[in-house]
């Protein structure tokens, strides 16, 4: 799907969850998370170029393959983290979507510190 395409879905699905919040404000929700579900499956289509481009890089650069493997773990946390919080927001439950984005934030710290001592061990290396 193009971009034009989800642009066009999204708009559309908004102003069908707007003319049900009208009535029954559930069925609005519902609407969002279905538009916002199928946009999802759309961007899982692209997700195979975004990591046979991760390989390559990781291949020109000569990375260690597991950290390209917690990178594209990071892109996967922060994604479906904004989801979930973006749809609990437009059902106004403010509080449980910042809890949600603080617990990914936290576990892609958790995830991020085996790099970042590979980072200072390699700079401690280069100033030996």
């Amino acid at each position: 799907m193009n971009i034009v395409k989800v642009a066009l879905l999204g708009v559309l699905g908004t102003l069908l969850a707007v003319q049900f919040k009208g009535g029954k404000s559930e069925y609005g929700i519902y609407m969002g998370a279905g538009i916002s579900l199928v946009i999802l499956f759309s961007i899982l289509s692209r997700l195979d170029v975004i990591i046979d481009t991760m390989k390559q890089i990781g291949d020109y650069v000569s990375l260690v393959p597991s950290y390209i493997s917690t990178l594209l773990k990071m892109l996967g946390i922060t994604y479906i983290a904004e989801f979930a919080a973006v749809i609990c927001k437009d059902a106004g439950y403010q509080t449980i979507a910042s809890q949600i984005e603080i617990f990914a934030k936290l576990t892609i710290l958790a995830l991020s510190m085996p790099i970042l001592l590979a980072l200072l061990e390699t700079i401690q290396a280069f100033l030996s």
